[in-house]
C-alpha cells in the first residue's frame, strides 16, 4: 500500500492556541486573565468575574442589554472581543456605585420606578451614564439643532434623550420614567 495513501508523509497539523492573556481594569481593579479568542466581553464579565448585571439579549448589539462602559464610552459588550480589550477599563453597573452610596442614576431609577421586570435595567443605566457624558462633552445626536453644534455640552431635553437612548430597548415599556429619571439627574 502507498504509504502517501496512508497519510505517512504528511507534516501534523499545528498546534493553535486558541487563548491569550489580557489585563482589564474591571469595576477599578486590575485583573490579568487568559480568555478564548472567541469571548466576547459580556461573557468574560459574566463568567470569569461573577459580574451579571449585564445581559444577553439578542446577542446581536440591538437590544442594549448588555451596554457597559469601555474607557468610559457605553457598548454593547456582546460584540466585543474580551481579547481586543487588553489593556481596557471597563464600568458595568456593578461598578457605579460608591460602596454603599448608588450612583445617582440608580438611585433615581430607583426612585422613579424606572424599571418593571429590570432585565434592560443595568443596560440603562450605563447606557445613560455614557449618554449624559457624551452630550456634556458636546457630541451632537440625530435630534440636536444645528445651533448646539461644537458650541459645548448639548442641552438635554426630553426628545434629545429619548434619541440617545434610543439603542436601549425596555420590553415592559418603562420608558416615561426612564426619561424622567435621566432628567432628575441633569436637573
Amino acid at each position: 500500500m502507498d504509504s502517501l495513501a496512508l497519510g505517512a508523509d504528511l507534516e501534523p497539523e499545528p498546534v493553535v492556541d486558541e487563548h491569550s492573556t489580557v489585563t482589564l481594569f474591571v469595576n477599578g481593579e486590575e485583573t490579568t486573565l487568559t480568555v478564548d479568542h472567541r469571548a466576547t466581553v459580556l461573557e468574560t464579565l459574566r463568567e470569569s468575574f461573577g459580574l451579571t448585571g449585564a445581559k444577553k439579549g439578542c446577542d446581536h448589539g440591538q437590544c442594549g442589554a448588555c451596554t457597559v462602559l469601555v474607557d468610559g464610552r457605553r457598548v454593547n459588550s456582546c460584540l466585543l472581543l474580551a481579547v481586543a480589550q487588553d489593556g481596557a477599563t471597563i464600568t458595568t453597573v456593578e461598578g457605579l456605585a460608591e460602596g454603599e452610596s448608588l450612583h445617582p442614576l440608580q438611585r433615581a431609577f430607583v426612585e422613579r420606578d424606572a424599571l418593571q421586570c429590570g432585565f434592560c435595567t443595568p443596560g440603562q443605566i450605563c447606557s445613560a451614564v455614557g449618554m449624559l457624558q457624551e452630550a456634556g462633552d458636546g457630541h451632537p445626536s440625530h435630534v440636536t439643532g444645528p445651533e448646539a453644534a461644537a458650541t459645548g455640552p448639548v442641552a438635554l431635553e426630553a426628545d434629545e434623550i429619548r434619541e440617545r437612548m434610543s439603542g436601549n430597548l425596555c420590553r415592559c415599556g418603562a420608558y416615561p420614567r426612564i426619561v424622567e429619571a435621566i432628567e432628575d439627574v441633569i436637573e
